[in-house]
């Protein structure tokens, strides 16, 4: 028996919600802080730089993937399960991915301390993981939900920096790791000379004014001035700048649109426009069918496709209509 059928024994109320946004990796670049900003290493103003593609160098990629569901409701309380993994996956001498590092959880999320005695002992008794939100008498199921997400992310990020601390241990020394997501969350990954951080959602704005204008439209196979970036989500120094994988015009301002993050040293500078040579090579092979294409780098695609193929079936959402059914 699993635990949210040893839950709705207990008088929990069934469900199978998956909310919009509990599939994937859920990153972003927005602001969580201070406000972001940028201090330009390279130049006086924001310019663009050619880039030409280049063979990419021995290189390690990582990303994760989150999923979750309300299963039950203890009231208008919901209890979530939830599944995170993450992997490292290592290209080797006859350019094929293997896996070197992976992890994964699957535990329970739930505010404990306003669920009913017989439902809280149920959850506690046969799930051996869960997630304990604090809340407030009679907050609403909404904000419950988004507390429920955020430990999630915080669950995923974790696993994460784990891998990559592992990873970084083991590098040899012409190897490169490439994250997708921030390098800036973790001091030992913005710290090392060859790790990247490959971010493809751009909620936190770092210039303004005709800067603004140069970064976001950036032509493909081209890149901006190195800026180091400040605030936000950026607890770690490192520098970064915008990569343009395809030709935005015709589509959306951010079309193809990278943001790279890289260790805060002269020596970023200085490869930057080979760094993003190799890294506009692994636009190819074309990273279908995901909608995120244009900005997801084939062996990221890799890795988040290999995670997808172990993850429980049952957390992702319902082909079928979820209108009740009339008999008839």
């Amino acid at each position: 028996m699993t635990w949210w059928d040893a839950l709705v024994r207990a008088g929990a109320v069934p469900a199978a919600y998956v909310p919009p946004a509990s599939l994937g990796g859920g990153r972003t670049d927005a602001d969580d802080g201070a406000e972001p900003g940028a201090d330009l290493v390279e130049g006086e103003s924001v310019n663009v730089h050619p880039v030409a593609s280049a063979v990419a160098p021995p290189a390690s990629f990582l990303d994760g993937i989150e999923q979750w569901k309300v299963v039950g409701y203890d009231g208008v309380v919901p209890v979530v399960r939830a599944y995170v993994a993450a992997a490292v996956r290592r290209r080797a001498g006859d350019r094929r991915l293997r896996t070197a590092f992976e992890g994964a959880r699957d535990f329970a999320v739930a505010p404990l301390g306003a669920m009913a005695p017989e439902r809280r002992r149920a959850l506690t008794q046969h799930c051996a993981d869960v997630v304990d939100i604090a809340i407030e008498a009679d907050t609403q199921p909404g904000r419950v939900l988004e507390l429920a997400r955020r430990a999630v992310d915080s669950a995923r990020q974790a696993l994460e920096r784990d891998l990559a601390e592992r990873c970084l241990a083991r590098l040899d020394e012409s190897e490169w790791l490439v994250v997708d997501g921030l390098l800036s969350v973790s001091g030992k990954l913005a710290g090392h000379p060859r790790t990247l951080g490959v971010i493809k959602s751009h909620g936190a704005r770092f210039f303004a004014g005709a800067d603004l204008e140069r970064a976001l439209t950036v032509p493909a196979a081209h890149r901006t001035s190195v800026f180091r970036a400040r605030g936000g989500h950026a607890r770690n120094e490192v520098y970064s700048w915008y990569l343009r994988l395809w030709p935005w015009e015709g589509n959306d301002l951010l079309y193809g649109l990278l943001r790279i993050e890289a260790q805060a040293a002269a020596a970023t500078i200085s490869a930057a426009d080979r760094t993003s040579g190799w890294l506009l090579a692994e636009r190819a092979p074309i990273a279908t069918p995901d909608v995120r294409w244009d900005r997801l780098l084939y062996p990221i695609h890799d890795v988040e496709t290999y995670l997808k193929t172990r993850a429980p079936r049952d957390l992702l959402a319902p082909r079928a209509s979820r209108l009740p059914r009339t008999g008839t």
